[in-house]
C-alpha cells in the first residue's frame, strides 16, 4: 500500500513540527506549509491525500482557504481537517457546512488526531475488486489500474474507476445516486447527488468503444445499475 501524505498547514512552525513528527510515526509522509497560498499551491503540485488545515491564519485564513478548495473540481473531494482553538459549536457548524470532514479544536491529543485521519481515509478508500473482470471485450484489471476494449487502454479518471469497479462487482442491481455516493466515495461526504450524474456521463463517455457505455443504465426513478441485459434508458 503507497505512502500516505498529510500537508498540515499552520502558521506556527513549532505546531506543524509536533503533528509531522506524531503523523510520521504512525506512517505517513508530511508537507508543511505555513500560509493558506503556499497550501494552495502544495495542494496543486503535491496531491496530497488529507489536508490538516488552521483555521486562524495572517491574510487568509482556513476557512476561506477550504471554501476555495471546495469550489474547484479537482480539489472539491480532498479531505480537511480543520484545526482551530475555536470550540463553539456555531464554528463547529460553519466549517462542517463549508465542507470540513472534521473538525478538532486545539489543545489535541496526537493520538487522537491519528486516529481520526486514518478513520476519514478508510472511509474515502471504498474497496475495488481484487481480480481481473471480464465483460464482453471490456476488462477491468485493479491490479495495473488499467480499463481495456477490444486490448486497446481506455483513458478515464479515478473516480471513474472506482465507479465501474463497484458497478463490475454489483452487476444487475439498482443503486440509488444516494447508494452510489455511499459506496464510491465513502460515507460523511458533502456533495450533491447530482454529483453522480456527472461521473456517470464520464464513464459512459470513456466505454463508449465498442458500444460499451449501454451496460451502463438509467432506471427511471431509481438510480443506475450495470448490466449486460437490455434496459430502459431514460
Amino acid at each position: 500500500m503507497k505512502e500516505q501524505t498529510v500537508l498540515i498547514v499552520d502558521d506556527e512552525p513549532a505546531i506543524r513540527g509536533m503533528i509531522s513528527v506524531a503523523l510520521e510515526v504512525a506512517g505517513f509522509r508530511c508537507l508543511e506549509a505555513g500560509n493558506a497560498r503556499d497550501a494552495h499551491a502544495l495542494i496543486i503540485d503535491e496531491s496530497p491525500d488529507l489536508v490538516l488545515l488552521d483555521w486562524m491564519m495572517p491574510v487568509t485564513s482556513g476557512l476561506e482557504l477550504l471554501r476555495r478548495l471546495r469550489r474547484d473540481e479537482i480539489t472539491a473531494k480532498l479531505a480537511v481537517v480543520m484545526l482551530t482553538a475555536k470550540a463553539e459549536e456555531d464554528n463547529l457548524i460553519q466549517g462542517l457546512n463549508i465542507g470540513a470532514d472534521d473538525y478538532i479544536t486545539k489543545p489535541f491529543s496526537p493520538r487522537e488526531l491519528v486516529a481520526r485521519i486514518k478513520a476519514i481515509l478508510r472511509r474515502r478508500q471504498p474497496s475495488l475488486p481484487d481480480k481481473v473482470i471480464s465483460v464482453d471485450e471490456l476488462v477491468y484489471d485493479p491490479v495495473s489500474h488499467q480499463v481495456t476494449i477490444s486490448g486497446n487502454p481506455v483513458a478515464m479518471g479515478p473516480t471513474e474507476f472506482r465507479l465501474l469497479g463497484f458497478f463490475l462487482t454489483n452487476p444487475d442491481r439498482v443503486y440509488s445516486r444516494d447508494q452510489i455516493l455511499d459506496h464510491v466515495w465513502g460515507g460523511n461526504v458533502y456533495m450533491d447527488e447530482r454529483t453522480v450524474d456527472v461521473h456517470i456521463r464520464r464513464l459512459r463517455k470513456a466505454l463508449a468503444p465498442g458500444d460499451h457505455d449501454r451496460f451502463i443504465q438509467t432506471v427511471r426513478g431509481s438510480g443506475y445499475r450495470f448490466s449486460e441485459r437490455l434496459g430502459l434508458e431514460s
